[in-house]
């Protein structure tokens, strides 16, 4: 049985006492791994560490910001069976389709790494004579990424490449019942030369961790998908910051 860890700010965090989440194998309800479950300071320890790393990468250039992108598509290619025997196992997906997921994962990190050259601002025709009015797309800064349980690699892509590639930070909360796949792709970003804090990764419940993500004043938007529900106590949790949905 596997035993993972929370990813913040470039390291694994050790468990110590912390409460632990049992992932079970849906086909033959087998304990396949344990998972941390977050507490609040958990989640305040991953959004700082995005905050502080936003800085500079906003300063990055998008095309040195795509090489970075690109990167972490090479290393999930070279370690696509891994992933798709993760998805599998801990949500039941056929092992062909989960193969497929594995591949959309790259590719979504590599469709994205050529937003580089896209990301464009505007000059926009004064009403007043001698002045032009220029237009920037600035980085939002931190995202709160949650993710469901039935595609929890092809998610991945969704919720971190777009992140990235404009400039911002993000903090991903997998599933419960499916994070493995996000924890191996934690240890590739660890692997990888992308600066700490870029990418963080922590799991527990929602009522806890999806909490404290859409509350925090420190995440200027939350990227979820899931149930109608979900959202809805998500909107009310970000309502009080105006923070974006």
């Amino acid at each position: 049985m596997r035993t993972y860890e929370l990813f913040i700010n470039g390291e694994f965090i050790p468990n110590g006492d912390r409460e632990m989440l049992q992932v079970l194998n849906p086909a033959t309800e087998e304990v396949i791994s344990e998972v941390p479950k977050a507490t609040a300071a958990d989640v305040e320890a991953a959004i700082d560490a995005a905050a502080a790393a936003q800085k500079e990468w906003a300063k990055t250039p998008p095309i040195v910001r795509a090489g970075y992108v690109r990167e972490l598509a090479q290393l999930v290619a070279d370690n696509r069976e891994l992933f798709a025997r993760t998805n599998s196992e801990e949500m039941g997906k056929p092992l062909a389709q989960s193969m497929d997921e594995a591949g959309w994962l790259t590719e979504y990190l590599n469709y994205f790494a050529e937003m580089a050259r896209h990301i464009k601002g505007q000059i926009i025709p004064s009403d007043r004579p001698n002045e032009n009015i220029f237009m920037y797309k600035m980085p939002l800064g931190v995202v709160a990424g949650i993710m469901p349980w039935n595609f929890p690699l092809f998610l991945i892509g969704r919720k971190v490449a777009p992140v990235l590639m404009a400039g911002c930070t993000v903090v991903l909360k997998p599933s419960s019942d499916s994070p493995n796949g996000c924890y191996e792709f934690a240890k590739l970003v660890q692997k990888s030369s992308l600066p700490k804090g870029v990418i963080n990764v922590i799991s527990g419940s929602g009522a806890v961790v999806g909490d404290a993500l859409s509350s925090s004043p420190k995440v200027a938007m939350v990227s979820m998908t899931g149930s109608t529900e979900a959202g809805k106590k998500i909107m009310k949790k970000a309502a009080d910051n105006i923070t974006k949905v």
